[in-house]
């Protein structure tokens, strides 16, 4: 059975709930995107069902298309929309139309449940790592750029799968 997640923003405009099928947050991406709108120390994302998000205070949301190759011939608008509160800038949730039933919480919006740690973090995005962002303590696996299984993939190969 899905887990509901229920997730706001810091000051309390943007509430919403979502459920999730891998609700454990295993990835950490360090790229130059995370990095800037999610802290330092990069950011998570869980997955969730695009058909069941509910959001209260939708006026109090904006969306953010990343820059990719930014200063370069080859600079673009990324299709993923990062979802964060306009009033205190927390970010939400990231969706793209690539993939509509999936939306991507961002597991430090998550107030409950408790997430699960999980026992080897994954660290993704080395490539973009600057040397004073250090990884968290612990197990762990650090790739490059991105690890061979998807967010679904690895909650299954876990056991940790909610169907």
């Amino acid at each position: 059975m899905p887990v509901e997640l229920k997730g706001s923003c810091h000051c309390g405009a943007v509430r919403y709930s979502v459920l999730s099928s891998t609700p454990v947050p295993y990835q950490l991406c360090v790229c130059s995107i995370c990095r800037k709108v999610g802290g330092i120390g990069g950011s998570i994302n869980l997955g969730g069902h695009t058909e069941t998000l509910k959001i209260e205070g939708k006026e109090n949301l904006s969306v953010y298309n990343a820059v990719m190759d930014r200063d370069t011939p080859k600079e673009r608008r990324a299709s993923s929309e990062r979802n964060f509160c306009k009033k205190c800038g927390s970010m939400l949730w990231l969706y793209d139309e690539q993939w509509p039933e999936l939306v991507h919480p961002f597991a430090s919006s998550i107030d409950s449940p408790e997430l699960e740690s999980p026992k080897t973090m994954v660290c993704v995005k080395m490539d973009s790592k600057p040397d004073y962002v250090r990884l968290p303590e612990g197990d762990k696996k650090v790739y490059q750029h991105y690890g061979p299984d998807s967010l679904e993939g690895w909650h299954k190969k876990n056991g940790l799968y909610k169907e």
